[in-house]
């Protein structure tokens, strides 16, 4: 991985084209909340497909908790809507024939030639693409569980959410007062 890819640091705002061949930025996907983000060696990977079930059992609560995931292969078009589809999974896989990804972030898996795949890595990201913390699993266990993605999703929500607590002093006083924009959600409704 490149060495200015460390947490702290802004991930690359890639954009390529996801399951349904539709050009996405993954500033867009994000919007303002925490994401995953699986940088995958592919569909033919039994160690993805088994990353991937996890996730997808994890979803709902992904879903319910204002944070995204994105997967990103190098497979072909065709072949990412069938590891979406294998997998179950109901969020964005882009795909990434042409390696801008492996290339820029200098990820290349050189001990599998004939796939040609990313070492693959999961990231979580706080909003802005901020780098929170980073796995590689180029060996299955290197590959963060599901407990380990809850305690970074939580960490790095309790750092963006000023309405994490709502003992916070003043936020009692500032939801009274209308103003809500600390609260998240509640600050894009339209004021009474």
């Amino acid at each position: 991985m490149r060495a200015d890819i460390v947490p702290g640091a802004v991930f690359p705002d890639y954009e390529l084209p996801d399951h349904e061949d539709v050009p996405r930025k993954l500033s867009d996907l994000q919007g303002e909340d925490p994401m995953i983000l699986t940088l995958a060696r592919g569909h033919y990977c039994p160690k993805e497909h088994q990353q991937h079930l996890e996730l997808a059992a994890f979803y709902p609560k992904i879903a319910v908790s204002y944070t995204q995931i994105v997967t990103i292969a190098t497979d072909e078009h065709h072949t990412l809507q069938e590891f979406r589809a294998s997998v179950g999974a109901q969020w964005p896989f882009l795909s990434d024939p042409g390696r801008i990804v492996q290339r820029d972030l200098d990820i290349q898996e050189y001990t599998d030639p004939d796939n040609d795949p990313m070492i693959p890595y999961t990231l979580v990201l706080k909003p802005g693409l901020v780098v929170h913390s980073i796995y590689n699993g180029y060996w299955f266990w290197g590959r963060p569980t599901i407990s380990e993605l809850w305690q970074d999703l939580r960490a790095a929500s309790a750092e963006v959410r000023p309405d994490w607590d709502l003992s916070k002093p003043g936020l009692r006083e500032a939801w009274e007062n209308g103003d809500h924009s600390a609260f998240h959600g509640w600050n894009k409704r339209p004021s009474e």
